[in-house]
């Protein structure tokens, strides 16, 4: 529990010690540690852990929670997925249906373009549909900032009309959402059985009405919500849509697994951050782009969703010493002094090895049912962090202030 700060991933628990300036961090995960373990020969690892992660007051999450971890060595990623689908199927529970195994394996840029989520719901279809083909380039000046945009693409969503009240409810938002993006453009077209050609032409003018609807193919009435634009800005919109639009409350379980996310990101301010984690390994197809794109490479992380929420999380780690300093120096501009130790085993002989993390308390509220992981925690905490039952976090004494050298010195 008590570890060291970690440069990248989420904001750490900070705890003081009785030394002057140093301090622990609480663990956001075991992740360094147990690949340690498989240098150091255990080449099999499993813990119910407890991390801890300062993420701020958010309804979904929680400062602390449990997750259960497990680590290989000499595998990949198959024979992970494998290994959690036999776990959660010998595991789960006899009065629920029995899973069928194996689990639909879904590409990051698949998920993205046909549901417009990196952990897509698929207890019901609805897909997003791509139009880009029919988009007139010469037209696209029409709307105002969206010439010669990078990645550009266009998708439609298909709502009946037994579901124009909650697209109405979730058009509004992402109108509001809208105002943030300037690359993207959402517009939605009411088509009734003799007037759609006209509402559609009028509606948009950059697309052969005719074409759209034998792509479509679809049953007036109906309305139509088309999102163009860069594709990082529409289709998260049109995946919010389509949630909001169609999810409902249902007693069956998705299973799907992503695969192929990127490697890295890039941030707002232009530099490079790990999509997962900075000891994910590259694609051994992507290598090659390190250095010249790196934005391209696909990592070998892959996530476990289950109906729109993500439950597990791992990946096939760098074994390779000059592989990791080169992404954490090079390429991600972290600091490598904390990492020395990691660094260090991996130099002394790293076996190939890989593992996984599954979030307990997200996988039992779905299976439950429950709104929110606190519903299947013992003493919770509440949506501000703070634990209502015994007061914490409270404050403590000037005495034990000066012990951890919290107040200023006394001159």
């Amino acid at each position: 529990t008590l570890f060291r700060r970690t440069p990248g991933g989420a904001q750490e628990y900070v705890v003081p010690t009785r030394t002057e300036d140093m301090f622990y961090s609480l663990v956001q995960s075991p992740q360094q540690l147990k690949q340690l373990l498989m240098v150091g020969a255990i080449d099999r690892y499993f813990q119910v852990a407890r991390c801890y992660r300062d993420e701020g007051a958010r309804p979904d999450r929680q400062p602390e929670f449990t997750q259960m971890d497990i680590e290989l060595s000499f595998t990949n990623r198959d024979s992970i997925i494998s290994l959690i689908e036999e776990l959660l199927k010998s595991s789960w529970p006899e009065e629920l249906k029995a899973l069928d195994t194996p689990f639909p394996v879904l590409s990051y840029y698949d998920a993205m373009h046909w549901y417009g989520s990196d952990k897509p719901d698929l207890s019901y279809e609805n897909k997003l549909i791509d139009i880009t083909r029919l988009i007139a380039t010469d037209k696209i000046s029409l709307l105002e900032n969206l010439k010669d945009v990078r990645n550009f693409t266009a998708k439609a969503l298909i709502v009946g009309s037994n579901n124009v009240s909650k697209l109405n409810a979730s058009f509004k938002k992402c109108e509001e959402l809208l105002k943030s993006k300037s690359k993207a453009k959402l517009m939605m077209v009411k088509c009734g059985a003799n007037n759609w050609r006209q509402v559609m032409g009028a509606s948009l003018p950059f697309v052969d009405v005719d074409q759209l609807k034998n792509l479509l193919d679809f049953t007036l009435p109906c309305t139509v919500v088309v999102g163009i634009g860069k594709d990082t800005e529409i289709l998260p919109l049109m995946g919010k849509l389509r949630q909001d639009v169609f999810s409902s409350p249902t007693s069956n379980f998705h299973f799907a697994w992503i695969v192929d996310f990127p490697l890295f990101l890039e941030g707002d301010d232009g530099s490079l951050e790990s999509a997962h984690h900075p000891f994910t390994s590259a694609h051994p197809q992507d290598v090659h782009l390190l250095n010249t794109d790196p934005l391209k490479v696909r990592g070998l992380h892959f996530d476990l969703v289950l109906n729109g929420f993500e439950v597990g999380g791992g990946s096939v780690r760098i074994h390779d010493p000059e592989m990791q300093l080169r992404v954490l120096k090079d390429i991600l501009k972290l600091p490598v002094d904390s990492l020395e130790h990691l660094l260090e085993a991996l130099a002394s002989g790293a076996p190939p090895h890989g593992g996984i993390a599954l979030g307990m308390d997200r996988l039992l509220s779905i299976i439950v049912g429950a709104e929110s992981i606190r519903d299947v925690i013992a003493f919770p905490k509440g949506v501000d962090g703070k634990d209502p039952l015994c007061g914490a976090p409270c404050s403590i004494s000037d005495v034990e202030k000066q012990l951890y050298h919290l107040l200023p010195r006394v001159k």
